[in-house]
C-alpha cells in the first residue's frame, strides 16, 4: 500500500469508524468502498476504516478496502489490548490506532483500576504494535476530562516507546475552542516530539471550532467524518473543517472541494440520514438569497453576501421569491425563468408574491410564480 500523507494538516477521516458507529447506520461493504476510494480522490491523507476485533465480517472489509491500493493511509482503531491489535494486523494494515481510556473519571468509574494500570496497559500494547512494524496513533479517550500531568506522563510513554503520535479525543464533546487549544498547546510544549491529533464531537455544537482550535495551537492530524456524522450529535464534520481551515484560516488542506456536495450526498443515502437543506457548506439550500437587500447585493457582487463561491463545493445559487423577496430578485428569477417584466409590472408581481407567500407560509414555486406572472400580464 502507497503511504502518501499530503498535506502539513491530515484530515483522518472516520466516517467508515466513528461515524458507521452513529446509532442505526450500517454501511454495505460497496458502500464502503464507494466512501472510500471518493475520499481518496479528494485527497483525503488518512481514513480511518474500522474496527477488526469486532470479528471477521469487519476484518473481511478492512482487508476489501486495503487490497483497493488507496493513496490515503488506513487505519483501524483499537482498544488498547493485544488480540485488538493483532486482529488489525490479519486484516492488513500497518496503522493502528491504540485507544484507552485517560480521565479518572474513566479508570475509577469504567475500567475500575488505576493511573498505573492505564500506563502500563499502555506500554504493553504499544509495546506490541511497535515490534510488528505498524504505525501508531494512541488514542487518549475522554482525554478533554484528564488530568494535564498524566496526560504529560502518557504522552512521554508514548513518545519513547516509539508512537507517531497522540490523538486527544473530546470524547463527551464538553470543551470550548478556548479550553481545547489551551490543553494542546500545552501539551504541544510540554512533548513536542509527539505529532498531536485532535478528535472532537459536536454534543455542544462546536465539534468544527474545536478542531479548529486544535489545528491552530499545535496539532496536526485532525479527524472528521462526511455530514458529521457520528456518536450522539457526532464528529466534526469534514466539509466543514476542510471550509473553515481553507476560509476562515487561510489554510488549504488540499482537498478537491468541488466534490464535497457529491459525497455529501453519498453518505447521506448510505447512512439513511438525509442532509439537511440548511446543513454547512453542502446544504441544498445554504446558497439561496430571499431578503431583498441580501438578493441584491449578491446579484451586484456575490462576495456581498457569499463567503466563498458555491461552485468551489458543487452547489449553486437559488434566489428564493417569498415574503422577504425585493424586485432585484423578482425580475433576476423571472429572466431565469425566460420572463421579462418592466419595473412596474415587477412592483406589482412582487406584492402579490409577498402576500401569497405570507398566507401560505412557505415561499412560491417556479410553476406558481410563473402562473402569477402570467396571469398579471393578461389583465395588464
Amino acid at each position: 500500500m502507497k503511504q502518501d500523507i499530503r498535506n502539513p494538516i491530515v484530515i483522518d477521516d472516520t466516517t467508515l469508524r466513528d461515524g458507521e458507529q452513529t446509532a442505526g447506520v450500517v454501511f454495505t461493504l460497496e458502500e464502503k468502498k464507494r466512501i472510500a476510494r471518493m475520499l481518496d480522490e479528494m485527497g483525503v491523507g488518512e481514513i480511518e476504516c474500522g474496527i477488526p476485533a469486532m470479528g471477521k465480517e469487519e476484518q473481511k472489509s478492512v482487508r476489501a478496502l486495503v487490497e483497493m491500493d488507496l493513496k490515503a493511509r488506513l487505519i483501524t482503531w483499537n482498544r488498547a489490548v493485544v488480540p485488538d491489535i493483532q486482529a488489525s494486523i490479519d486484516a492488513g494494515v500497518t496503522a493502528v490506532d491504540v485507544s484507552l481510556s485517560v480521565s479518572d473519571i474513566h479508570i475509577r468509574h469504567k475500567l475500575r483500576k488505576d493511573r498505573t494500570w492505564v500506563a502500563e496497559q499502555l506500554k504493553t500494547a504499544l509495546g506490541f504494535a511497535k515490534e510488528h512494524g505498524l504505525y501508531v496513533s494512541v488514542g487518549g479517550e475522554d482525554a478533554s476530562r484528564a488530568d494535564l500531568d498524566f496526560l504529560t506522563e502518557l504522552l512521554e510513554v508514548a513518545r519513547a516507546l516509539g508512537a507517531d503520535r497522540f490523538r486527544f479525543c473530546d470524547t463527551l464533546g464538553i470543551l470550548d475552542p478556548f479550553a481545547t487549544y489551551e490543553k494542546i498547546r500545552t501539551l504541544r510544549e510540554r512533548v513536542p516530539e509527539l505529532e498531536l491529533e485532535v478528535h472532537t464531537h459536536n454534543d455542544l455544537g462546536m465539534a468544527t471550532a474545536n478542531a479548529i482550535a486544535g489545528i491552530k495551537a499545535g496539532a496536526t492530524y485532525v479527524n472528521t467524518t462526511v455530514n458529521g456524522l457520528g456518536e450522539r450529535a457526532g464528529n466534526a464534520a469534514l466539509e466543514e473543517v476542510v471550509m473553515a481551515l481553507k476560509h476562515a484560516c487561510g489554510q488549504d488542506p488540499g482537498i478537491a472541494t468541488g466534490r464535497l456536495v457529491e459525497l455529501s450526498r453519498l453518505v447521506g443515502k448510505a447512512s439513511c440520514r438525509p442532509v439537511p437543506e440548511w446543513k454547512a457548506v453542502v446544504g441544498e439550500k445554504v446558497f439561496s438569497h430571499e431578503s431583498g437587500l441580501h438578493a441584491d447585493g449578491v446579484l451586484k457582487h456575490p462576495g456581498n453576501y457569499e463567503g466563498f463561491d458555491p461552485a468551489e463545493v458543487g452547489l449553486s445559487r437559488h434566489m428564493v421569491l417569498g415574503k422577504h423577496s425585493g424586485s432585484h430578485g423578482l425580475l433576476y428569477r423571472l429572466r431565469q425563468l425566460g420572463l421579462e417584466l418592466d419595473r412596474l409590472d415587477a412592483l406589482d408581481l412582487l406584492e402579490k408574491v409577498r402576500g401569497i407567500s405570507q398566507r401560505n407560509k412557505r415561499p412560491l414555486t417556479d410553476g406558481e410564480l410563473l402562473s402569477l406572472s402570467r396571469s398579471a400580464r393578461r389583465v395588464a
